[in-house]
């Protein structure tokens, strides 16, 4: 069972610059936005199950912003006061597919390609949260607020915007540099120091 129940899945794409150029790609000026479906969402010790149309799926490590109450233009000053917590989360990604598509509609939304928990964790400083990811307990990413080009209440005053934010709703904040492939068999973790660990092993889509 997932610790969060959102009616959608706002992802933020190259919110750290490191990571970005690791790609091969420019800052964004505004926000990238893109989207995973709720039916890719897992709990802490479910499996990712790796697609059969992929062969690069890699992991994302990042900070998971839980909303608690319905936030429709709100200023960034005002934006916390409609967080309900944080979570650590995982983004999973076909990266070929991200790539040869165009758009990342299929490479974010495999079911299992959206691991969140263990907890959400309340009363926290959005300013000193950091993430990092591991894969086999071998660090592979580590990411601080400091570090993000666009901050959390800036996220939450573009996308409140946008699109009316309900409670439960769930934003992914980025990924730092660091991101790789898995495999059937691997484990990966995502850990943010004050909330915990997220671990998930890594299946082939026949096991």
């Amino acid at each position: 069972m997932t610790v969060v129940q959102p009616t959608k899945i706002v992802c933020v794409g190259r919110n750290y610059a490191a990571h970005a150029r690791e790609l091969g790609n420019e800052v964004p000026r505004e926000p990238l936005l893109f989207f995973k479906p709720p039916s890719s969402l897992i709990g802490p010790g479910d499996a990712i199950v790796l697609p059969a149309a992929s062969q690069q799926v890699e992991y994302e490590a990042e900070i998971g912003v839980v909303i608690g109450k319905r936030a429709r233009k709100v200023r960034e000053r005002d934006a916390m006061a409609y967080v309900r917590g944080f979570t650590c989360a995982n983004d999973v990604s076909a990266r070929d597919l991200q790539k040869t598509d165009g758009q990342w509609g299929r490479a974010k939304g495999f079911d299992t390609f959206c691991a969140v928990g263990p907890v959400v964790a309340e009363g926290l400083d959005w300013g000193r949260l950091e993430v990092i990811g591991r894969l086999n307990g071998e660090e592979r990413q580590r990411g601080h607020t400091r570090d993000m080009v666009f901050s959390i209440p800036v996220l939450i005053e573009y996308i409140s915007h946008i699109m009316t934010l309900e409670p439960g709703d769930l934003i992914l904040t980025g990924t730092p540099e660091g991101v790789g492939r898995m495999q059937a068999g691997d484990v990966v973790e995502v850990e943010i120091p004050g909330i915990g660990a997220l671990r998930n092993p890594v299946i082939g889509e026949d096991a």
